[in-house]
Parts: C-alpha cells; structure tokens; sequence
C-alpha cells in the first residue's frame, strides 16, 4: 500500500496532509510519485495518517507497490537495446509507462542507462579521434565498442541478479535524471 493510497484512504488532499505532517506538500509530491520517505518524514506521515508506527518495518508500508518481475524485465530490456543507440533507454521507459512502473528501482535502470550511453559515446568518440591522430589501428574503435557492449550488459545482468535476490540494484547512482 503507498502513501497516496493511505491518504485517500483517509480522505486528505495532499494539501491537507501536508499541513497535518508539517511536511511541504512538494515532498508528500515527491514520495507519491516514487521517492521513499524516510526519517521525520516517515514518522511524520505515519503521525498524520494515524497509522501504528510498530506495524511498519521502516518505511515498507509507504512504499508503492513493486513489481519485481517487471521491474527485472525493464532492465533486463536494456540489454536489446545495447547494439542500437538509444534504444537502452527507450525500451526500458516503454515497458515503465505501460507497466506502470514509475518508482526509485526504474527510475536509476533508466538513469544509469542514460548515463551508461552519454559515457559510451563519448569514449567512442574519443578513440576515434586517437585512431587518427596516432595512427592505430582501424579496428580499434570495433574493439573498444565491443568491450562497452560487453561491460553494458555485464552492469545489466549483475543488476538484474541484484534486484531478484535483494530487490535493490548492486550498481546504482546517487541521483536520477528523471
């Protein structure tokens, strides 16, 4: 059960919640969509909806609902699309927005995906760049995007492992960018 469902459960607006909780009503936005509340902001919330904080195992309750299989299967999308530019990263968002999936564990598949792609070309491109100046070899560039294909989907599968034993990913950023 999410936080979303609790408070509507208990007839609030998020408006009405926020002044309840003294939480800002941005924040109380933050965590229907996905981000999970933790410290005052957990107890706050639990305060406010007149929920029994020992019946939480921290914040587990709050949380929104998890497919995990399908969140496995979003990330595991990612690996069709390692050999086709961009398309790690649309897969993976198609399979999110139709599977209703928008929460902290697809949010980083799609920022490390993201940021795996802006990192790939960039290396890409510069040995490209070194191939011609320092006059390597012509298939160097072939090498070096076989070794980011296989390094992408060794991420991919390990987070894949990760998620399915832990329901968390192994290799995870500090931010997203969505």
């Amino acid at each position: 059960m999410n936080i979303k469902t609790l408070r509507e459960q208990k007839h609030l607006t998020q408006e009405e919640l926020a002044k309840e909780s003294g939480i800002s009503i941005r924040t109380i936005q933050r965590i229907e969509a996905g981000r999970d509340p933790k410290g005052h902001t957990a107890k706050a919330l639990i305060k406010a909806l007149g929920l029994d904080s020992t019946a939480f195992n921290k914040t587990e309750n709050l949380k929104e609902d998890r497919n995990y299989s399908l969140i496995k299967l979003i990330n595991l999308s990612s690996v069709f699309g390692t050999f086709i530019p961009l398309l790690n990263i649309i897969l993976p968002l198609t399979i999110m927005y139709f599977g209703k999936q928008f929460n902290s564990i697809t949010k980083q598949i799609l920022s490390l995906q993201i940021l795996w792609t802006i990192v790939s070309a960039l290396i890409f491109i510069l040995i490209a760049n070194l191939k011609i100046s320092l006059s390597l070899s012509h298939r160097l560039p072939l090498w070096v995007m076989v070794i980011l294909i296989i390094v992408n989907i060794t991420l991919i599968l390990i987070n894949t492992a990760s998620i399915d034993r832990n329901k968390k990913m192994f290799f995870k950023l500090n931010f997203n960018f969505i």
